[in-house]
């Protein structure tokens, strides 16, 4: 285990059973980057990220 997993470690022991919409995690990342602006740009990309997951075309365009 990497030093970074352990909160994803933690997220999925604590609440992985539970069944969130995307609407209740968007809103949960727009919370955590007004109280920590430092972690913007990683959090946008990680949602960026998490909303073209099926698209095919998004590789060919880097």
């Amino acid at each position: 285990m990497y030093y970074t997993d352990r909160g994803i470690e933690e997220l999925e022991q604590r609440r992985g059973d539970e069944q969130v919409s995307l609407s209740w995690l968007a809103g949960r990342l727009q919370t955590f980057t007004d109280l920590n602006p430092e972690f913007e740009t990683a959090v946008d990309r990680l949602a960026t990220w998490l909303a073209r997951l099926d698209d095919e075309d998004d590789d060919s365009e880097d």
